[in-house]
């Protein structure tokens, strides 16, 4: 007979139950929180722009998103290593553990430390890509046409702006339009559900997940607006940019591939 406390543990605690609830999202936010801090200090030690990772970081975000996506169509098996959080703390420490070994290749051999980083998650993600045999071209280029829509729009607007003038917040702003336009389409043309917890209750209130683009806008603006104002240490600043760029892709991405590989 199953206790109360384990059905409790069993609903409720991300290691034991894949998936997001109240619980699970505030556990994953102090996890992130900490592993930030931990960052901060990594690159601090580096002596590296973080700016400079937003390019060989891309084929990592892949990695991780793209075999999110295939256990979503049943091509990879369903683990705890392949969903969240497992799946980002596994990429994320293969990645932090790639950048560490390539900057020190570069002091050793003078090899560009970026171009070992993107190349290493390149070869990581052949695997996904392989796997990736079918693509649905009606939802893929549909997240496409809305994602560069906004995207536009949003570029139009940018231009008197003096926040969306930097190329890196441009960029953070830009992925999390990704995420918005994969939601959107999944959730309001192919009815897909929003796993997320505050964004399943904006979706669910409003009725359509067109909610996104507002929000996303509005929070992630405010983000960058206090990165800018109150973090002095540019290296500092770049690195919490880069960290809520790959939120926004990370899972923008999976909804895309997810998406499309969707029959």
């Amino acid at each position: 007979m199953i206790s109360e406390l384990q059905k409790f543990l069993e609903s409720n605690f991300f290691y034991l139950h894949p998936g997001y609830t109240p619980l699970n999202t505030v556990v994953f936010g102090l996890v992130l929180g900490v592993a930030v801090l931990i960052i901060l200090r990594m690159f601090r030690w580096l002596k590296k722009d973080p700016r400079e990772l937003l390019v060989p970081l891309l084929p990592f975000i892949f990695l991780g998103s793209g075999a999110r996506a295939l256990v979503d169509n049943g091509i990879y098996p369903l683990t705890h290593l392949l969903v969240t959080p497992g799946i980002y703390i596994l990429v994320g420490l293969t990645a932090i553990t790639t950048l560490l070994i390539s900057v020190k290749l570069e002091k050793l051999y003078g090899w560009d430390y970026r171009k070992l980083v993107f190349v290493t998650g390149a070869v990581l993600s052949i695997p996904n890509i392989i796997s990736m045999q079918k693509i649905n071209p009606v939802p893929f280029f549909s997240v496409l046409g809305v994602f560069l829509a906004s995207a536009v729009l949003l570029y139009i607007i940018g231009i008197k702006w003096e926040l969306l003038r930097d190329r890196m917040n441009l960029y953070v702003v830009y992925a999390h339009l990704f995420d918005a336009s994969s939601t959107y389409v999944a959730v309001d043309l192919y009815g897909y559900a929003e796993q997320h917890v505050l964004p399943s209750a904006f979706t669910a209130l409003t009725g359509t997940a067109l909610v996104m683009f507002p929000l996303k806008i509005a929070v992630i603006l405010m983000a960058l607006y206090a990165i800018d104002r109150y973090v002095e240490d540019s290296g500092d600043s770049d690195l919490l940019k880069l960290v809520i760029f790959i939120l926004g892709l990370a899972p923008g991405l999976r909804n895309f591939l997810s998406l499309s590989m969707a029959v």
